[in-house]
């Protein structure tokens, strides 16, 4: 198949790609940077320098593919993510950026559409376990989650099949947000608001690189994208310390959420979400069962 992949030198795109490459199909990559090019052009891919937000170079860009895969974010760094503004510019991405390729998909004649989501805006459901056809409560910060859903719900439909991958929280070991976390645990501090009985929906970049390969394959709708076993916030920064040698870290007051605001409330949420839908499907099952697993291989390839 031809694959155009928008968002392919993030963390996740820039697995996806060679996986795509690997297994014999012709990707075309877009990237911002001149210097992306070559890293795209030596993992076997066409480098394409276009604007998601221009409709018209995307219809020329996307024609003659088979599926387009937006993996594409704007993420703000460190704590500037509890900035006011701090995501307009990722706002834009999924509001704008995702209509706009939807737009040139149909228009292109693309057969299939995956669009990145985000599964932390499932509302909180303590310990009960989350499926798909639990409707989603994004915060004020994240509301244009749901605009980037809609418009791959619009391109489904007329014989053409629109995915959504609704990805946990990511962990890996060239996240800026995992080295983050890393620092907080060695200072002896959970980074995450909430409960630490509230349960933590997580999975790995690599694991994530999997799923979007199994989604060129499964029927249309929505699917979860977590670990097999989310675990308590004490567990999920437990482990992370028993891979640092570290002791276990304590967590901030309840209290603190507040002072978060929307973020935090989104961040404070147990949820317990099910990878069954996915499973069932394709047969996908993430390298990792847990972070529990995972945390060890992301300590090893930091050190």
């Amino acid at each position: 198949m031809r694959v155009f992949v928008s968002g392919a030198t993030g963390v996740i795109g820039r697995r996806v790609v060679p996986l795509l490459t690997t297994a014999g199909h012709r990707v075309t990559a877009v990237v911002r940077a001149p210097d992306k090019c070559l890293q795209m052009a030596r993992q076997g891919a066409t480098p394409a320098r276009v604007s998601i937000f221009d409709r018209d170079d995307l219809r020329k860009a996307v024609a003659g593919h088979d599926v387009v895969v937006n993996l594409a974010t704007h993420m703000p760094k460190g704590l500037r993510m509890f900035l006011p503004g701090a995501w307009r510019e990722n706002d834009r991405v999924r509001r704008v950026g995702s209509a706009c390729l939807v737009d040139a998909a149909i228009e292109a004649g693309v057969e299939r559409f995956i669009q990145e989501s985000f599964a932390l805006v499932y509302p909180d459901h303590g310990e009960q376990w989350i499926h798909e056809t639990t409707p989603i409560t994004p915060a004020l910060y994240n509301r244009s989650v749901a605009d980037a859903e809609e418009s791959a719900d619009r391109f489904d439909g007329g014989g053409r099949a629109g995915l959504v991958l609704r990805f946990a929280g990511f962990y890996g070991p060239d996240s800026p947000q995992v080295r983050d976390m890393i620092r907080f645990v060695r200072k002896g501090w959970a980074p995450l608001p909430g409960s630490p009985d509230a349960f933590y929906s997580s999975v790995s970049h690599d694991d994530a690189a999997t799923a979007v390969i199994a989604a060129l394959s499964v029927p249309s709708g929505v699917y979860n994208v977590v670990d097999d076993e989310p675990l308590r916030r004490r567990e999920y920064f437990g482990s992370l310390a028993r891979a640092l040698g570290v002791p276990p870290p304590k967590f901030p007051p309840v209290w603190t959420v507040l002072l978060a605001g929307s973020l935090g409330e989104t961040l404070a949420r147990s949820l317990r979400i099910s990878n069954q839908k996915l499973r069932e499907e394709c047969g996908w099952a993430p390298k990792y069962p847990s972070a529990r697993e995972g945390w060890p291989a992301v300590v090893e390839a930091l050190t």
